[in-house]
């Protein structure tokens, strides 16, 4: 079992930044990558960012050049900096982790981002 705790996020006005932080616990040797999906009233989960162990990244095309994922092994935590906001981002983003001994994804509760314009 992996929990996953998410911080940061909150109301911002549009152009604003924030950070997001989520910690990871228990089986974490079996993570294989970490992640965070954000999901807008009515619309499907989708993702934001991903990074592997080994540090490859994967960004959603909606925020490439505007948001970035980074890690802290030591730690167990996975973050999102978020720049240049707009009130299209407006979402509940959720961290992710995958594991690989069996195969499956882990969920945090998620946290509000709000952008006004």
């Amino acid at each position: 079992q992996v929990q996953l705790v998410e911080s940061g996020g909150g109301l911002v006005q549009a152009g604003g930044s924030l950070g997001l932080s989520c910690a990871a616990s228990g089986n974490i040797f079996a993570i294989e990558s970490m992640g965070w999906y954000r999901q807008a009233p009515g619309k499907q989960r989708e993702l934001v960012a991903d990074i592997t162990n080994g540090g490859s990244t994967v960004t959603g095309d909606s925020v490439k050049g505007r948001f970035t994922i980074s890690r802290d092994n030591a730690k167990n935590t996975v973050y999102l900096q978020m720049n240049s906001l707009q009130p299209e981002d407006t979402a509940v983003y959720y961290c992710n982790a995958v594991t690989f001994t069996i195969p499956r994804d882990y969920w945090g509760r998620g946290t509000q981002v709000t952008v006004s314009s």
